[in-house]
């Protein structure tokens, strides 16, 4: 048969050709009257067929020839032979059946299948013959009657003999089946209820509109609406024009005419912009700095920045100099520094010290442009960009927006957003910011922007170059006390439903949390650690204790045992380590730089995930110890054996090139067998000859070897002027050297070689 296939128990009619009526005839001659029915490949013959029983001849009532043929058992086809007549003969042997526990199994998840598909056709007479059916092999083969399955899958059926591989593959094919039925329906069932709910919509807006027509009243906000709100507002003049030539194109469109929904979209963003809207800005200065001071405890270089701007724009006023709106009255300031020191707090400060309304951008993630200058007006569910979404919320023309985490700012195959922000942050430009919505000048010159971020270089230095840079580089001890005294305790206080009379801490409790439990440049960890506290707290007070004084040996039934303790002396006991300082997105950090040598082939080791930089720092180090060794004591043969030198916290990626003076200390430390002094840190680049160079974030390396406990800091000549940015309390905690030559810092950092050999 070249159209059909037929599987064991299955009756079929068929239509005869020539050579199957002459198959037909010759079984007939026959006693047994049986036939072969096989499926008629192009390419090969079949191997497998089933033994049918012609059950009745006769014709169609077309008048063609025809049989109706009971298919009995599964047969495998061997060689053709030669017989009587013009039929073709082969030879076919019969194919036993195996039925195994899983196979009976199978065939009961197989029944259930099936019957959940022919109760979606509703043939529930065909459901009590399959619920009738008991032998497995026979519930496979009954898929020769599915429609669902293709001539392909059929044959593949008829020519697998394993009645458990059969069940496992129509299990498979019938489950995809369900699958797609039931996407069908749902899909047609979707559609159906959007055409009914068009078509409801339809009928209730040609009612309404009926209603309407009979009580006398118009259409709500129409042409005629939108042309009196443009012409009472107080716009612009470029701006009253464009709405106005919108408002026409509105009165000349039909109201079926998508666009007149876009029209009056953009016509209600325009108008709810605040054009013309101002605030006054604050001009006592002393008030300021009190605000300012009451917020936020130090940071009293950004502090002195708002009191300037506010200072130049009081003497601005006083002179008729000052223009609301005017260019050149905004700012653009970049606060630069590690999480949680009070970046994003901090504008909001400055909001409420000039006066003006706050708006936050958060910036983390955004990857699109049209975030930020928004999108055409052709896109469905087009929007304004999220700066005159700003100034739209905040309801005035000079309002503080604070563009949160701007380094955080990605881009893709939709633009760069970073890009649409050198505009916007241009004093220059941003007088007339286009935002690709409304295609509108905006006047954002009077805007202050403040931008936050924690790692400068991450940002386009084009947009960089464009914005004020205040760092903010973490806070010491002293600070960090005072904040949680002052600041940190009485908020957690209140979420905790606590008072001063019910629960007290001491200033050695909150040093203790500062130095011990917490190692960071910011606060957030030290508010969480207190956070702590007071729930302890409160679940004594729940116990029956009246008051709960928290000192410095109850912290650890509180919170824990400290997390951090100094380990400089003993990362340090040994030649070979020295103490060096790097800085994070998280601020300063202590960093210690481990050097070994083995017997083996001369050659230098680096690990640590060290970026390229920091590895041609150590192969610089070794160069200069090596040529150098007479000056530094070191033996000759020490440069035969395998040196190793390796950064601990191997996790981390480091780069840069601040360990190099750390890293000829800890080479000639491991050669000279003389260790580093525990209580010294470095930081600096060296070159081959011998020079100390500059290094950035020296403030937060030497806040880091505050925290860390070290009192003895080397760090290079050239920085010297950085050391003016350093709080008096930190400097004054630390011995601070400049040294211009490696040499001098190998000196001051080992320890004397009578102590070394004694430590021997």
């Amino acid at each position: 048969m070249s159209d059909l296939v037929v599987l064991p128990g299955m009756v079929v009619p068929l239509a005869l050709d020539e050579s199957s009526q002459a198959a037909i005839d010759a079984a007939r001659a026959g006693s047994d009257s049986q036939v072969l029915v096989a499926p008629r490949l192009e390419d090969r013959y079949a191997s497998y067929g089933v033994v049918a029983t012609i059950d009745r001849v006769g014709r169609f009532s077309g008048g063609s020839p025809a049989a109706v043929l009971k298919a009995g058992p599964r047969a495998r086809i061997g060689s053709g032979v030669t017989g009587p007549g013009a039929a073709l003969w082969v030879e076919a042997e019969p194919v036993d059946d195996v039925v195994t526990d899983r196979a009976r199994e199978l065939a009961e998840e197989y029944k259930r299948l099936v019957v959940a598909v022919l109760q979606r056709r509703e043939a529930w007479q065909v459901v009590d013959q399959v619920h009738q059916m008991s032998d497995p092999s026979a519930i496979a083969d009954s898929a020769g009657y599915a429609p669902y399955l293709s001539m392909d899958r059929k044959r593949e059926l008829l020519e697998n003999p394993d009645v458990e591989a059969r069940l496992d593959t129509l299990i498979g094919w019938t489950r995809e089946h369900l699958a797609e039925a039931e996407l069908t329906d749902k899909i047609g069932e979707d559609v159906r209820e959007g055409m009914e709910k068009q078509q409801r919509e339809y009928l209730l807006r040609q009612q309404l509109a009926a209603i309407r027509k009979e009580l006398g009243e118009g259409e709500p906000e129409g042409a005629e609406d939108y042309r009196s709100r443009v012409e009472a507002a107080d716009l612009p003049e470029h701006v009253r024009t464009a709405a106005l030539k919108e408002v026409d194109k509105l009165e000349r469109s039909s109201e079926q005419n998508p666009e007149a929904s876009w029209i009056r979209t953009w016509l209600d963003t325009v108008l709810e912009l605040p054009w013309g809207v101002t605030t006054a800005d604050a001009t006592d200065i002393a008030a300021a700095r009190a605000v300012l001071d009451a917020d936020h405890h130090g940071l009293d270089e950004v502090k002195e920045r708002i009191v300037e701007y506010l200072a130049v724009r009081a003497r601005r006023a006083e002179r008729g100099l000052q223009v609301i709106g005017g260019r050149g009255s905004g700012a653009v300031i970049l606060l630069a520094g590690p999480p949680g020191v009070g970046k994003t707090s901090l504008g909001e400060s400055v909001a409420r010290t000039l006066g003006r309304k706050f708006v936050r951008v958060a910036l983390g993630g955004v990857r699109d442009e049209a975030e930020i200058r928004g999108h055409r007006r052709t896109y469905v569910g087009a929007l304004p960009g999220r700066i005159v979404r700003a100034i739209k919320e905040a309801g005035s023309m000079n309002p503080v927006v604070l563009l949160d985490e701007v380094d955080k700012v990605g881009a893709d195959y939709r633009g760069d957003p970073a890009a649409a922000l050198l505009e916007v942050l241009d004093p220059a430009q941003n007088h007339t910011f286009r935002d690709h919505y409304l295609e509108l000048d905006l006047d954002l010159s009077d805007v202050v922007f403040i931008a936050t971020a924690n790692v400068v270089e991450q940002i386009p230095s084009a947009l960089l170059d464009r914005m004020e840079l205040v760092t903010i580089d973490g806070y010491t001890e002293d600070d960090k006390v005072a904040i949680a005294r002052d600041f940190l305790l009485p908020r957690q206080l209140e979420r905790a439903a606590l008072t001063p009379d019910e629960v007290s801490i001491s200033d050695a409790a909150l040093r203790e949390l500062a130095a011990d439990y917490t190692r960071e440049a910011g606060v957030r960890q030290l508010e969480r650690l207190l956070a702590k506290a007071l729930r302890k707290a409160a679940t004594k007070l729940a116990s029956g204790e009246t008051r709960v004084d928290i000192d410095e040996p109850g912290l650890k039934d509180l919170v824990g045992r400290p997390r951090f303790t100094p380990e400089s002396a003993e990362r340090t006991s040994v030649p070979g380590v020295a103490t060096g300082l790097a800085v994070t997105g998280l601020g300063g950090d202590v960093l210690f730089i481990e050097a070994s040598a083995s017997e083996g082939t001369a050659g230098l080791t680096l690990t640590g995930q060290l970026g390229d930089v920091m590895k041609e720092s150590a192969q610089i180090a070794l160069s200069f110890v090596h040529s150098h060794a007479a000056e530094l004591g070191v033996d000759p043969s020490f440069f035969e054996r395998a040196i190793h030198v390796h950064v601990p916290a191997g996790a981390t990626p480091k780069d840069g090139p601040s360990a190099g003076i750390t890293m000829v200390t800890a080479l000639t430390s491991l050669a000279t067998g003389r260790p580093v002094r525990s209580e010294v840190g470095m930081t600096g680049e060296v070159t081959l000859n011998g020079r100390v160079l500059p290094i950035g974030g020296l403030k937060q390396k030497l806040l880091a070897a505050q925290r860390a406990g070290l009192t003895e800091v080397f760090v290079p000549l050239r920085n010297e002027p950085d050391l003016d940015d350093v709080p008096a309390d930190v400097l004054e905690s630390l011995t601070v050297h400049v040294v211009g030559d490696v040499l001098d810092v190998v000196r001051g950092a080992l320890a004397a070689p009578q102590a070394a050999a004694s430590a021997a």
